[in-house]
């Protein structure tokens, strides 16, 4: 069994990092269900959205995802697993959260945008969160072309975030206080 030491001296060995992979591995297929997913769900919030702002924002992240589908499908090549995806239970949550918010919001309504953006911000969060954490496990890995791939789809997941916080601070959330 071989062994490595890290920065603080301790002992890796080499099934530490099988399993360090494995987890990895996991953590890719988590994300890759929750941005397939996310895809689909992207659609429905720009329709329900009111402003043509929000509703390009969307549309414009819909495309982005795709991207980050793709992206992923090529990170699973890169370290010779298939691109598969497990059920990511935190992403369900926050999906079935976006459509509540839609169901119990008026149409048309800038309450409407607000909950929207609220819910947008939630996943975005959590993508951020899982994008920072494999992109980090990808340099211990020794994987840094695959860490510059995360990093990327990380970059946009933060573009994102900060452009909903600009509807929402610009507009959105006066004009929903004023409904």
């Amino acid at each position: 069994m071989k062994t490595t030491k890290n920065k603080s001296t301790k002992q890796i060995t080499e099934s530490d990092g099988e399993k360090l992979k494995e987890l990895f591995v996991d953590g890719l297929k988590d994300i890759y269900w929750a941005e397939k997913h996310l895809a689909k769900a992207l659609v429905k919030m720009s329709k329900a959205a009111t402003s043509e702002e929000l509703r390009s924002a969307f549309e414009t992240h819909t495309t982005e995802t795709e991207g980050h589908v793709s992206r992923l499908e090529e990170v699973f090549g890169m370290i010779d697993e298939k691109a598969q995806a497990k059920k990511c239970a935190a992403m369900e949550g926050l999906l079935e959260e976006g459509t509540e918010i839609i169901e119990s919001t008026d149409k048309d309504t800038m309450v409407r945008d607000c909950g929207l953006i609220m819910a947008a911000q939630k996943i975005e969060h959590y993508e951020i969160a899982s994008y920072g954490t494999l992109r980090n496990i990808a340099r211990t890995l020794g994987y840094p072309e695959v860490a510059d791939l995360l990093q990327t789809t990380l970059d946009e997941e933060g573009t994102t975030d900060h452009k909903l916080t600009e509807l929402a601070e610009m507009y959105v959330n006066e004009e929903a206080h004023a409904e």
